[in-house]
């Protein structure tokens, strides 16, 4: 990893388990973009000390790929025209998966490693899903694990904003989460599950 300084490789090295990535993560501020929409690279994080999920996703992956693993990530593509996708990072211990998740809400948060699949670890996500106005679960597909390493290595400390990343996940096949004949059956979140939705980290 000669991307990155020797300062910045000796942070990373001490995030050495899915658990300290993840301490981390929630130790940062959340990205709120209110300058506009934002993907910075995982070095670009280091340095602001702030991050959205995709951008924690990419550190959390740039960390364990440092830590000699690879660098996964899991796409959660909800209905964009109401609710926004989620990303999460993919690790394996012992032959289960669990995810480091970089959000700001009470749910779709990090995952143990006790996931035989990757399709049984999105599946975990799927109830949590959902528009805290309405109860709808919105969720619609998935996509993983993606090796980053598929896209070099720029991502890793490039300064300027890596937008083209959507792009490319956006043309990546996608599996749908809900049998075409049973999406009538879904049930709305209820009204517990709905404020418990509204909790949040940190305030905008």
């Amino acid at each position: 990893m000669n991307e990155f300084t020797k300062r910045e490789l000796a942070t990373l090295k001490r995030l050495n388990t899915p658990a300290k990535i993840q301490d981390y993560l929630n130790a940062l501020a959340f990205n709120f973009e209110k300058r506009g929409d934002t993907l910075m690279s995982p070095r670009k994080v280091l340095e602001k000390k702030a991050a959205h999920c995709f951008e924690g996703a990419l550190f959390a992956a740039a960390t364990l790929w440092v830590n000699g693993h690879k660098p996964l990530l899991l796409d959660l593509v909800p209905d964009m025209k109401k609710d926004d996708a989620h990303v999460v990072t993919l690790y394996k211990v012992n032959g289960y998966w669990g995810a480091i998740s970089k959000t700001n809400h009470a749910v779709l948060r990090f995952r143990d490693p006790i996931y035989k699949t990757v399709r049984e670890l999105a599946l975990s996500y799927f109830h949590e899903y959902f528009l805290n106005t309405t109860g709808e679960k919105t969720l619609k597909t998935f996509a993983g694990p993606i090796d980053m390493s598929r896209f070099g290595t720029a991502w890793l400390t490039d300064e300027d904003d890596l937008m083209y990343l959507h792009k490319k996940f956006d043309r990546l096949p996608h599996t749908s989460f809900v049998p075409t004949k049973n999406k009538k059956l879904l049930r709305k979140a209820d009204n517990v599950e709905r404020k418990a939705g509204l909790i949040v980290e940190q305030k905008r």
